[in-house]
């Protein structure tokens, strides 16, 4: 019997890559490699995650292959995740520190390759030996270029070509050629380039990073009644943590004791703290402000929110939208199309026309140089980074960036009703009275006999009494009347608080104005309990389930981005989903759905636009799947599992903050692509009549990819045209 070989798990951090060609790169070399059998490279968080069996492959050849191609990898840098604290936690990368440049290979290279054209240049000038001049430039070409020449001439191995071969065919040809001073320049604009690449763009690596640091690597807890401080992977769902003022709560719980405000901005996006009390669900992460609690555990390290945020984002971020396809699919045919012309220019000029052979091979190698990709290439992923970054911050997380790009192309957007627009909970909406007691009076006597009932309407009861400040009585021989109500006496009267059949059944009458009131409240969606003497009726209370406080300007925002196609799916009563319908100016809106029925009438949207469906992640699920994009608000549990998009928060106005920046993420990729591809059309026919030289060439190309870089990261700053969402 052949026993399966014991697989190991390496995550590594890698500094240097600067596009997904680089990617690509690492990845077809690490494939390569006896005894490996999955990598996954993740451009966005620069990470490479290798399966290997152990037997057969080490860690240190993992690192020394990278290494070879001309990448880094940082030193403890298997990529710290949660619940895996063997690990260097959320560090961040060297390239965003100054000390990168004297430490650093990457950094070094670019100073001795200055160095050399300094020298180099100061030769020259000086009327030196021509051998000293080459001397000097050689030092910043060997130097700068050799980790260059080594990952170019692995790609050759794989008949690949990126810009590193093609960078080091320009800069040997240009050696060859004589004119040192030219591969000196390349070498030295390329290193500093590519190195400026990287520095800029790990500024959007660096979010997951923040969110790997948010929790603590140890917790207190308490055990025998004494307090211990242990690995948070070694706390169990059920043990009690106990958090002090200032202290991150290291896993997700309930409050059990205490009370405190709680900073969950970097979970929900909220600046404002919330208030937790007794009964309150706190998150890990997130920083205790004032008072001192106890939490019970009811997540564990790897399963805790803020580990399925990472999660979310990390498979988000990897995740290659519809735009970034297309490009890779152009750049594989591009790149090869132009090495066969920059052939073509070398050699018919020379050989059916008779031209100097010298001057169509620099041509030629300038093309080569131009050729390179990598600000198309890059052009996508950049944008969709930074994106997705800048939702998360604000509690708005993105699947991947066709979700990212499917928002931005919105043009229909449906909402299911309860627990989307409503808060899923009934309020009181209206005190009615018909005799001589006061609307106040009503209340009160209906919240002292229901303040010990868990019924929803009972509980709305109270809590409209308390907000009204009632002072509440002790109702006695209190008797429950199971689907009608209940009875009890306050002093010496007694009271009945129910529904209809309640005063039906003790014969307590109705007058006319009482029951054209009833209807009233019926017609409009609205439930009723009545509260009356066993002589009469002497008021009703009217309860519907309550709007969410953010729905109207939620609507609002939306029909300002000119979302004007906005419908309400209900299964709920026609009276209820039209007064909701007209409360948010929406103008379409159908009742009484089956699920079935919403997955037809999602259907039939699609074929009028891009539809989004809008729903809590519960219920619904056909019509969530059905919609080309489906929104989830809170609860990231159910909602991860079923939406597109998720909204952390029950904030509806998080919705034009999510649709606003998908179109903004749609616009800066066709401007870098644009840019991208106009940079590369005006150089190549520049290039080909030698209007641009060998330096000109990189200058150009990488500050295209910077030009790029910086487009994109544009999307990272909260510039919406909407404002500040919440």
């Amino acid at each position: 019997m052949t026993q399966t070989p014991f697989l190991k798990t390496e995550t590594l951090q890698i500094s240097g890559m600067d596009c997904t060609s680089c990617a690509k790169t690492i990845e077809v070399a690490l494939q390569q490699l006896n005894g490996v059998t999955q990598v996954k490279i993740n451009f966005a968080t620069g990470t490479a995650q290798v399966c290997y069996n152990p037997q057969l492959l080490s860690e240190k050849k993992i690192r020394s292959c990278i290494q070879d191609l001309g990448y880094i990898v940082e030193d403890g840098a298997k990529a710290s995740y949660p619940g895996d604290r063997n690990c260097k936690s959320g560090q961040k990368s060297q390239l965003t520190n100054w000390r990168f440049w004297i430490e650093n290979r990457r950094g070094q290279s670019v100073i001795f390759a200055g160095i050399g054209l300094v020298l180099g240049l100061c030769a020259q000038y000086l009327e030196q030996s021509v051998w000293i001049a080459r001397a000097f430039y050689a030092i910043g070409i060997v130097i700068a270029g050799y980790p260059v020449a080594r990952a170019g001439l692995w790609e050759l191995r794989w008949r690949r070509a990126d810009m590193n071969l093609l960078m080091t065919i320009s800069v040997t040809g240009a050696v060859i050629l004589g004119d040192w001073l030219e591969a000196a320049l390349v070498v030295f604009l390329f290193s500093l380039g590519t190195t400026v690449q990287v520095f800029v763009f790990s500024r959007t690596r660096n979010l997951l990073r923040t969110l790997m640091d948010l929790t603590p690597p140890t917790a207190t807890v308490k055990r025998n009644n004494q307090e211990v401080t242990v690995p948070v992977e070694r706390v169990q769902v059920g043990e009690t943590l106990t958090i002090r003022p200032g202290q991150r709560i290291a896993l997700d719980g309930v409050v059990i004791s205490g009370h405190s405000a709680i900073d969950q901005s970097a979970i929900t996006g909220e600046s404002i703290p919330a208030d937790k009390a007794p009964g309150d669900i706190v998150f890990a992460g997130t920083l205790n402000k004032s008072g001192f609690l106890e939490v019970k555990v009811t997540r564990t390290a790897n399963d805790t929110s803020v580990a399925k945020i990472i999660n979310l984002v990390e498979k988000a971020q990897e995740s290659r939208a519809s735009s970034q396809q297309w490009v890779d699919k152009f750049a594989n045919i591009y790149t090869p199309i132009v090495i066969l012309i920059a052939i073509a220019i070398a050699f018919i000029p020379p050989l059916v026309f008779a031209q100097p052979f010298k001057i169509w091979l620099y041509r030629a190698l300038v093309m080569l140089v131009i050729a390179c990709p990598c600000a198309l290439v890059i052009s996508t992923p950049v944008s969709i980074i930074s994106a997705i970054g800048a939702a998360t911050r604000r509690g708005v997380l993105f699947k991947g960036g066709n979700a990212l790009e499917t928002a931005g192309r919105l043009r229909i957007l449906a909402f299911d009703k309860t627990g989307t627009l409503t808060a899923g909970e009934p309020l009181v909406a209206d005190v009615c009275t018909f005799g001589k007691m006061s609307a106040n009076k009503v209340l009160q006597v209906a919240a002292s006999l229901e303040q010990y009932s868990e019924h929803p309407l009972a509980k709305a009861i109270v809590a409209a009494a308390r907000q009204q400040r009632l002072q509440l009585e002790t109702a006695v021989n209190f008797t429950a009347l199971p689907g009608q109500g209940i009875q009890a006496n306050l002093g010496k009267h007694l009271y009945y608080v129910g529904n209809l059949r309640l005063f039906q059944a003790q014969g307590i009458p109705l007058s006319t104005v009482a029951e054209s009131l009833l209807a009233a409240i019926e017609q409009l969606g609205q439930t009723a309990v009545l509260v009356g003497t066993a002589d009469e009726l002497l008021g009703a209370i009217a309860l519907s389930d309550g709007l969410r406080l953010s729905a109207a300007e939620g609507v609002h925002k939306l029909q300002q981005l000119g979302l004007k196609r906005l419908a309400i799916l209900s299964g709920d009563r026609a009276a209820v989903v039209k007064q909701i319908a007209q409360q948010l100016g929406i103008g379409e809106y159908q009742a009484e759905l089956l699920p079935e029925d919403k997955l037809q009438v999602i259907q039939q949207l699609r074929s009028q636009g891009v539809v989004g469906m809008v729903g809590d992640g519960i219920n619904d699920a056909p019509a969530l799947a059905a919609a080309d994009i489906s929104f989830a608000i809170g609860g990231i549990d159910t909602a991860l599992e079923t939406a597109d998009v998720v909204l952390v928060v029950n904030d509806l106005r998080l919705l034009a903050y999510a649709v606003d920046l998908g179109r903004r993420t749609v616009s800066v990729i066709r401007q870098n692509v644009i840019i991208s591809l106009v940079s590369k059309a005006l150089f190549l026919l520049l290039g080909t009549f030698g209007f641009v030289s060998l330096a000109i060439a990189v200058f150009a190309d990488t500050g295209t990819s910077l030009v790029v870089i910086a487009n994109g990261m544009r999307l990272f700053k909260d510039r919406s045209k909407l404002g500040k969402v919440c």
